[in-house]
């Protein structure tokens, strides 16, 4: 009978046996958080053109402090450091910052692509020891749960921003009409696609469905779980289509407050 030595040396860093370009995804992962986490700072930071008529940009929202013409609590507040440029992005991003950041799926994602924890499966990472996620930082990941319960609520506000994105002030005749303009369309794909991606995590199935042992005796809890788990198949889709689209949904705004862009209404 033929037999083969399989060695158990530890492979070196970027060492594998595995066939084609196992490289590809941890690269192209790197690439797309790379640039989303760069151009999020870049926006954040800014503090002006994330308004534009009936639009505003979802990095800035909720306007909770800036413009005092539509901020929730007035114009910049004295507690803000004022070594730090101020841009009202800065007071609210941690929220969904933070609910990504934690997210089951990016950490995957996030491990591999920077960290090379390991890079790939199967394929040999820089490091000899596994902490985990028992120890400072990482320990720190068991938050996301609490991170969810903001993101849900931001998922209304952007909701109420997409319905707010449909009434337009005309001139012409002196009050505030319906209508629908390209922008109504973008911020409206951005809470769908925002919803989805929170509606799909992972805490929320657990949410939904855990601490019982029979969830066949609980018929509104077993639908709510059936639904959630089957948004959560496509959880890694949400999260990259959303990333995208938050990202494009501050271009548009920009760009048109900016004059780059015109946004062209439907009717």
């Amino acid at each position: 009978m033929a037999s083969t030595n399989v060695s158990l040396k530890r492979p070196s860093f970027g060492g594998t046996m595995r066939p084609g370009a196992w490289w590809l995804q941890p690269l192209l992962v790197f690439l797309g958080l790379s640039a989303f986490v760069a151009y999020s700072t870049w926006a954040a930071f800014q503090g002006n053109h994330y308004r534009f008529g009936p639009y505003l940009s979802p990095f800035y929202s909720p306007e909770l402090f800036g413009d005092p013409a539509h901020s929730w609590f007035g114009p910049k507040p004295a507690w803000f450091p004022g070594w730090l440029p101020w841009s009202p992005a800065l007071v609210i991003l941690w929220a969904p910052g933070g609910f990504r950041l934690t997210c089951y799926y990016y950490r995957g994602a996030y491990y591999k692509s920077f960290w090379a924890d390991p890079p790939s499966c199967a394929v040999g990472e820089p490091r000899k020891h596994y902490r985990g996620e028992r120890s400072f930082p990482l320990i720190l990941q068991n938050i996301h749960r609490y991170f969810l319960y903001l993101a849900l609520v931001f998922i209304v506000i952007l909701l109420h921003d997409a319905w707010k994105a449909m009434w337009f002030t005309d001139a012409a005749i002196g009050h505030t009409a319906f209508g629908i303009g390209y922008g109504t369309i973008v911020l409206t794909i951005n809470a769908i696609l925002l919803g989805g991606y929170t509606l799909s995590c992972h805490s929320l199935r657990h949410l939904v469905g855990g601490g019982c042992d029979q969830l066949s005796k609980m018929p509104v809890r077993q639908r709510t779980y059936n639904c959630v788990s089957c948004l959560n198949r496509r959880h890694m889709l949400w999260a990259w289509m959303s990333l995208f689209w938050v990202a494009f949904s501050d271009i548009y705004v920009r760009l048109c407050s900016m004059g780059i862009w015109t946004d062209r209404r439907i009717f």
